[in-house]
């Protein structure tokens, strides 16, 4: 039987920086959870989107030619193939990504994070 996700909760459980934690699946995709602070590496994902969703901070969100700034309740879809850098610059950011099945994080699966359910 499906049961409810607290994210709260779930946030609370951990403190290490850009390490993703699942939460959800659905339809071949997971819902990661993430804190991060500071700058991330410049990556892109060649098969799949990739949805951020702001839950607590400010994110910068880099690409070559510009930067989307995201507050809590905001989202974006980085298209696939679009080179992209998460950055928390003023503190630590709370955020939801939602990603293809077994998607590293980094682009690449030699320097990927490995997601893990909690």
């Amino acid at each position: 039987m499906p049961d409810k996700v607290s994210i709260a909760d779930k946030l609370g459980s951990f403190s290490d920086h850009w390490a993703p934690r699942i939460i959800a699946r659905y339809n071949g995709n997971e819902v990661r959870i993430a804190k991060v602070d500071g700058e991330f590496i410049w990556h892109q994902h060649d098969s799949t989107d990739e949805l951020f969703l702001i839950v607590e901070g400010e994110l910068d969100m880099e690409f070559r030619d510009r930067t989307v700034t995201l507050r809590p309740g905001e989202l974006i879809v980085v298209p696939k193939g679009t080179e992209h850098r998460p950055c928390a610059r003023r503190g630590e950011v709370a955020m939801m990504i939602i990603d293809l099945e077994g998607t590293p994080n980094t682009g690449d699966e030699l320097t990927a994070t490995k997601a893990v359910e909690i």
